[in-house]
């Protein structure tokens, strides 16, 4: 299916000069972490000049955006969406052969040494590579401290605004044992200016050091940029809206934050705790007696690396979920209010940053508008011509006939995903989720609806084919009056059970149906079953339809063993396998694949190319 749709209407918004910078075109791209990706020159990680394959790849399957999650320093967390952060870049992502004013054949017994210490092509990352990077580092540094050139102080004038106090930061954390900074002494805790000027003079190199990092990264990065824009494919970065509390930005602007509260999510659908992130909120009002400066600032620094980004939590311009700082850490984010407090602020609120972000920058903004999403949020995006996500498994008719929603039915200013880092792949959901309820939100439903879980759950569910938190209907709950037998209850009493049951029993059967398969595809897995989700998400009225690379590559079989493992991120949790994973594959073997052919095929049959 070939798309007519017209996207003219972007022309006529107040994000009018980006649309004539990108282009009014229907966009295909993929997304994709650098710490999970490496070619056979990497050492250990993804390094950003390995990103140049992956543009040449873009290339060949008619894609031209390239998604980044965020690449700003996490310290040694590795949390990229609670950063140290967000202007610096991750030192751990340089290359060490392209560092500039270093010959790099020097170093040809270290890096060998790091490549046999630190083999890429592992399942997880040994993020032990970033503290032998930065040794190695330093000492390229101290080889040619004395011979900087001029293009190294401009950049650290262009960038004083942060980087002082960024540089200063690092060299405190490194000073006091990586402590936070809550707990240094108090003079420095408060960011005293005389005590903070006594840190630079007696570690003066060190901070040097920290702001030379940064120049190299941005030099490479910029190089990238370069290479991708003569290649036509545009970089879209991550802007996390949040900050960890133990960041330069925090410390350097404390007054631009509230310290006594955390961030996070209510409960809903997904997540039946909701969610506390620790986070801490801004202060807008703070923020606006200083014009917006910290605002303006990292929307200026990041126009040297993108031409698009991504507004993570973009629902968080209009109100943010505050979890006082007292709560205990077990309630999540059951126990917090909304700020603002008065709904009728939330548009004008969001208008208000919006505004400035679209008069502060040429990049064009899209925003990760998912999870409890109020009203005004849609209308806003849709008027000012900012695309959203509509994510492919979640458009339904819900409280209707359950259907899976048209292709042409999704908004035009939005971004069509099969899945985000924050959800399974494809195949694992496929597998896992699709058919299925998530066990802590229908026990929930069930003490609603006063329904004893316990005592109902072997008769409506499979539990030894049950995983990951998720609960599969037995075959024979196959109409909704064997539903309500089994839970003792009516229509009426059961109304949120049965609505999750609605939502789920025949959904394989429904999102078969959608794609145009047959229902034999149900209790299996195949490239005929990718292939036809991946074309319907391209057929979508969406501007851009960016895909992780996991859910591409899907269509070439190069993921072996249990799908699940393949996520990137499981929200609300903590655990070794969040950030960590590491692609089968170096990119160097990408062009090669089968699915890149496919890819293309795609893209042309939908116009996205």
């Amino acid at each position: 299916m070939k798309s007519n749709g017209s996207y003219e209407q972007f022309t006529e918004k107040v994000t009018q000069k980006q649309w004539d910078r990108i282009g009014l075109g229907r966009r295909a791209g993929v997304a994709v972490p650098l710490f999970s990706l490496y070619s056979r020159r990497s050492v250990g990680i993804g390094e950003i000049p390995d990103l140049k394959i992956l543009v040449d790849w873009c290339v060949k399957t008619q894609m031209s955006i390239l998604q980044l999650l965020p690449m700003n320093d996490v310290g040694f967390n590795f949390l990229p969406y609670d950063s140290q952060s967000t202007f610096a870049l991750e030192p751990m992502y340089l290359s060490l052969e392209e560092i500039r004013g270093v010959k790099a054949a020097a170093y040809k017994e270290d890096l060998g040494r790091l490549h046999r210490e630190f083999p890429t092509g592992q399942e997880r990352i040994n993020y032990g590579i970033k503290a032998a990077k930065l040794e190695l580092l330093l000492r390229m540094y101290h080889a040619c401290a004395a011979n900087l050139p001029k293009a190294f102080e401009e950049f650290v004038e262009t960038t004083r605004f942060w980087l002082d106090d960024y540089a200063a930061y690092k060299v405190a954390k490194e000073v006091f044992k990586n402590a936070g900074w809550h707990d240094w002494p108090e003079a420095l805790r408060n960011c005293d200016s005389k005590a903070v000027e006594d840190l630079r003079l007696e570690n003066a190199e060190a901070v040097r050091y920290q702001k030379w990092l940064q120049w190299q990264l941005y030099e490479q990065f910029k190089d990238l940029r370069s290479y991708a824009a003569r290649e036509g494919v545009f970089f879209m970065g991550d802007m996390p809206f949040l900050v960890s509390g133990d960041s330069a930005d925090v410390w350097a602007n404390q007054a631009y934050f509230n310290l006594d509260a955390a961030s996070g999510a209510p409960p809903d659908d997904s997540f039946a705790g909701g969610q506390r992130w620790g986070m801490p909120p801004y202060n807008w009002q703070r923020v606006a007696e200083h014009d917006y400066d910290y605002l303006r600032e990292k929307l200026r620094y990041a126009e040297h690396f993108y031409d698009m980004f991504r507004i993570d939590h973009a629902v968080g311009v209009f109100r943010l979920w505050t979890i006082p700082g007292a709560e205990p850490i077990e309630t999540a984010g059951i126990n917090g209010n909304f700020e603002p407090a008065d709904e009728s602020q939330w548009e004008d609120h969001g208008r208000k940053l919006l505004s400035f972000m679209i008069e502060h920058s040429k990049m064009l903004p899209c925003a990760e508008d998912l999870g409890t999403v109020p009203e005004c949020s849609y209308r806003v995006l849709e008027e000012y011509g900012i695309p959203g996500i509509d994510v492919q498994r979640w458009l339904r008719k819900w409280g209707e006939s359950y259907d899976f929603k048209d292709p042409a039915e999704y908004r035009k200013n939005s971004i069509v995903a099969i899945s985000t880092h924050d959800m399974s792949p494809l195949a694992a959901w496929w597998r896992y989720e699709a058919g299925t309820v998530d066990r802590m939100i229908f026990e929930r439903a069930c003490g609603r609806c006063g329904i004893a879980f316990e005592d109902v759950l072997s008769d409506l569910f499979d539990t030894e084919s049950s995983h990951y938190g998720r609960l599969r209907w037995k075959p024979e709950m196959d109409h909704e009056d064997k539903l309500l037998q089994c839970v003792g209850s009516s229509k009426e009493g059961a109304g949120i059970v049965l609505d999750l049951y609605r939502g789920s029993f025949d959904e394989k059967q429904k999102f078969l149906h959608y794609i145009g398969l047959n229902d034999e595809n149900e209790d299996g897995w195949s490239n005929e079953l990718a292939r036809a989700a991946l074309k319907r998400a391209s057929e979508a009225a969406s501007v851009f339809c960016i895909q992780l690379l996991q859910d591409w590559l899907v269509l070439d079989n190069v993921f072996e063993g249990d799908p699940w493992k393949w996520r990137v991120n499981i929200p609300a949790t903590l655990g070794p396998d969040n950030w960590s994973i590491v692609m089968p594959f170096a990119l160097d073997d990408l062009a090669g694949f089968k699915a890149t052919r496919e890819i293309r095929r795609i893209h042309e049959e939908t116009d996205r190319h």
